[in-house]
């Protein structure tokens, strides 16, 4: 069976109708200085071991440093980092030029105002057409203390979660109740 043709702007289009979250996916390149890209293609992968997947293209110039250092960390931004995603999305030389980081006790470039960090190494990567899927092992986590919500992208533009919905909806005690006292007999 061969492959029908897909126009590329309806597959753009179509897949934007699934909203995502932003990342930024940082390393220091064999220099010392440090490199990152922003990344929507990111997920949980695994609870045990603790993997996550994040997909590059693969002429991105970050992924050739993490392919190189075999580290990473996924910071996850917030819904204020729009100008950090941005440069974080451009060819600028000196993305963390303006842009409030650290190195974490692993090393690796956190960004500072990041909702949560994810350091990583790289445990296997998977040819995926233009990209290639690169699964990390974690090895530290954290999360901001601000209560602050996601930088989301949702049909080729910024989004955001709109304010009376960052409470859990009334039914979510109930399904917690259920998922934590239900056992495989109850299910019958």
């Amino acid at each position: 069976m061969t492959d029908p043709e897909i126009d590329a702007r309806q597959f753009r289009n179509v897949l934007g109708q699934f909203c995502t979250g932003i990342t930024v996916i940082t390393t220091f390149d064999v220099a010392g200085a440090p490199l990152g890209f922003a990344c929507q293609s990111f997920a949980a992968l695994s609870l045990d071991p603790p993997l996550i997947l994040f997909c590059p293209t693969k002429t991105s110039r970050s992924w050739a440093a993490i392919e190189q250092s075999g580290r990473f960390c996924v910071n996850v931004l917030a819904e204020e980092q729009r100008e950090v995603c941005a440069r974080f999305g451009s060819r600028e030389t000196d993305k963390f030029a303006g842009t409030p980081w650290h190195t974490s006790e692993l090393t690796l470039p956190l960004l500072d105002d990041a909702l949560a960090t994810i350091e990583c190494t790289v445990d296997s990567v998977v040819d995926g057409g233009d990209h290639y899927i690169v699964i990390g092992r974690v090895h530290a986590l954290s999360e901001s203390t601000a209560t602050g919500r996601p930088l989301l992208f949702y049909r080729g533009q910024y989004t955001a979660i709109e304010p009376d919905k960052t409470t859990p909806a009334p039914w979510r005690a109930d399904l917690e109740h259920f998922l934590t006292t239900t056992t495989l007999d109850t299910w019958l």
